[in-house]
């Protein structure tokens, strides 16, 4: 029988969320000498280990932060990438959102597992002091179908207070700024649910506030971290970089410089993985299903497999579902 095609997507930060909590102990049994050497680092740096993070009650200054965030969710990502039953799945190619992107180039074979876990936790270092944030604001109706009279007016909004587009994350809109800026927006921006948030203990991640960080980065991490991978990935902006065709100089540089300081496009991303890869599922990573909604929304702009509201995913989904949320138990059961 032949093997389903599968694209992976990995979560980025925000993705460990209180309802994660004990994602990763409940798969301790994979990739124990991993975790193992994460904690051994952490803790030489009197930091908790990730388990115990796991297992201690969610505290956002805690658990948000991204010294304990970013490598949280990389070895919980790395632990649902091995519990894929490879024998059933073919992986055809990779890709994730913002931090995920790091772990894309782990699982990817561009980065070895301990390389990736120094290039987090160095960006996460480099990325936390800068004065800035996100916002987080939706530009979908009910039905899940872009509204361009709302992208429009948060589009106009943002040029305004001098803030960036920072993530197009399906049916919505992730914006970086200085707290002035950002200050102005969440005052501004008409209220939608519980919209317009501030994304708590993060920067202007994905934008020109950014701008001093490549060369620090250069400095500290050496192109010789990196190799071909040995599958397809894509990047932040639906950019294919192929085993056979990667120039690893360009690799480096994209990933310490542009996926820095540019706005990362995961529309194009998942845009690019089901036209150019036609995959029979999605899988997403966990921890947790935050990009799970952003996800859905992009299938519905392109109207794939007659997905064209949230009423016909959701149906889609309890029948024969195309993306499949290895948080989700009973979803997780199908890929494992």
């Amino acid at each position: 029988m032949p093997k389903e095609r599968i694209v992976v997507i990995c979560p980025g930060r925000g993705s460990y969320t209180r309802e994660s909590s004990g994602y990763l102990n409940l798969n301790k049994n994979i990739a124990v000498q991993e975790i193992s050497w994460m904690n051994n680092q952490r803790k030489a740096l009197n930091l908790p280990t990730l388990n115990d993070l796991d297992s201690n009650t969610f505290k956002s200054k805690t658990h948000m932060i991204g010294i304990n965030a970013s490598p949280l969710i990389y070895a919980c990502s790395y632990v649902d990438f091995l519990s894929i039953n490879k024998s059933k799945y073919e992986i055809v190619a990779i890709t994730g959102n913002s931090m995920g992107w790091y772990t894309t180039l782990a699982l990817s074979g561009v980065l070895a597992f301990k390389n990736a876990f120094k290039i987090i936790n160095t960006m996460s270092s480099l990325t936390k002091d800068n004065n800035g944030g996100q916002i987080i604001y939706p530009i979908v109706n009910q039905n899940w179908q872009i509204d361009e009279s709302i992208n429009e007016m948060i589009l106009k909004e943002i040029e305004k207070v001098g803030a960036h587009v920072s993530i197009k994350l399906g049916g919505y809109i992730v914006i970086a700024g200085k707290q002035d800026a950002l200050k102005k927006l969440l005052k501004k921006l008409p209220i939608n649910d519980k919209y317009p948030f501030q994304l708590p203990y993060h920067s202007a991640y994905h934008s020109s506030i950014m701008s001093s960080v490549p060369e620090m980065a250069f400095n500290l991490l050496p192109e010789s971290l990196f190799i071909k991978p040995n599958i397809h990935i894509i990047d932040g902006r639906g950019h294919i970089w192929s085993p056979y065709s990667t120039k690893i100089s360009e690799l480096y540089s994209y990933t310490l410089n542009n996926q820095v300081t540019q706005a990362y496009d995961f529309n194009s991303t998942i845009n690019v993985a089901i036209k150019e890869f036609s995959p029979d599922k999605l899988v997403l990573l966990g921890p947790g299903n935050t990009l799970g909604g952003p996800i859905a929304q992009i299938l519905i702009q392109n109207s794939w497999l007659d997905i064209d509201s949230k009423k016909t995913f959701t149906k889609k989904q309890k029948n024969d579902p195309y993306l499949i949320s290895m948080s989700i138990k009973e979803q997780r059961k199908i890929v494992s």
